[in-house]
């Protein structure tokens, strides 16, 4: 990706886009409609242009609950995976944690993630910027469903706390990776002048979201409560984890 040279004035920031890609719109694909949810699901896998196309020059907000939804719905089914390492209480308590932490996540990181785009240059509105962040948590989520059959194999094979805890951290992490990327072509899309302030909110995105693991804990494993009746950093509580698990 290259940034175009072509601008308004002399003095003004290229615009990121590409030579060889068509613009948003000029490939009759991005047109075409998306129904359902599983219309849905094959959009941001497939053709996430289409998904951009709709949050660009769709009905204001018209994705933003669809897309929360699946991602809703794909992150509980990965908690029940989650859950089965210890079961118990965890096969409804790891899916209403992860579920709900995402949604505080995004909820969190939403107003810098706008803030940042506008820095940048970029001229989406607000509910195009929360679309955005909602289709990188349905892809995010999309690629953890993907890897939930491997997950379940090592939580049904392993004892081990803290490399299951290692698995679900670098399932998580490669499924962030290709969710960041949708974001970032969306607001390429939305006239993205610099890609240096949501690279920053990027890293925001991330702390935010291992706090949460912490902040909900346990989420694999088991507790004396529910939550936790402390404050902890999220490596503090890594660091006691593994200590408390190789004595």
């Amino acid at each position: 990706m290259i940034p175009s040279t072509a601008s308004s004035s002399p003095g003004a920031p290229p615009v990121f886009s590409s030579s060889s890609e068509p613009s948003l719109g000029e490939d009759p694909a991005d047109r075409e409609a998306i129904n359902g949810p599983a219309g849905l699901v094959e959009a941001v896998l497939r053709h996430p242009r289409r998904v951009i196309y709709q949050l660009r020059h769709g009905t204001p907000g018209g994705l933003i609950l669809p897309l929360l939804s699946v991602a809703v719905g794909f992150v509980a089914i990965y908690g029940l995976i989650a859950g089965s390492f210890s079961g118990g209480v965890q096969w409804w308590a790891a899916p209403v944690k992860l579920a709900a932490g995402m949604v505080a996540t995004a909820a969190i990181c939403l107003p810098s993630l706008y803030i940042f785009a506008c820095l940048c240059g970029s001229s989406a509105r607000l509910h195009e910027v929360a679309g955005a962040l909602g289709g990188l948590l349905a892809l995010t989520t999309l690629l953890l469903i993907g890897f939930a059959p491997v997950a379940w194999l090592f939580s049904q094979s392993t004892e081990s706390v803290v490399m299951m805890g290692c698995f679900h951290l670098l399932f998580w992490l490669v499924a962030v990776r290709f969710g960041v990327r949708f974001l970032l072509t969306a607001f390429r899309h939305f006239g993205l002048r610099s890609e240096a302030g949501l690279k920053v909110w990027v890293v925001i995105f991330l702390l935010v979201s291992l706090q949460m693991t912490a902040a909900l804990r346990p989420l694999i494993g088991t507790a004396d409560s529910l939550l936790p009746q402390a404050k902890k950093f999220f490596v503090a509580h890594w660091v006691d984890c593994m200590n408390q698990h190789s004595r």
